[in-house]
């Protein structure tokens, strides 16, 4: 059987089904503390984050939203 074009161009596949990861030389992640401190993270859409630069502008707006909700 002939190689084809394609098969010579695909590498072989080398991922293992399974690895084995050393977890002591891990370094803590360094934004938990931010996120903690933070209560909850939104990303905002870039056009929004133009409006709404500030998380106390957001809180604001949403808070005039949940106002007008009657409950």
């Amino acid at each position: 059987m002939n190689e084809t074009k394609n098969s010579k161009m695909m590498p072989d596949d080398d991922l293992l089904p399974e690895y084995n990861f050393d977890y002591s030389k891990a370094h803590p992640n360094r934004f938990v503390a931010k996120q903690r401190k933070s209560g909850v993270t939104v990303v905002l859409e870039p056009d929004v984050a133009q409006v709404f630069t500030t998380s106390e502008s957001v809180n604001k707006a949403l808070r005039a939203i949940l106002s007008a909700i009657p409950q």
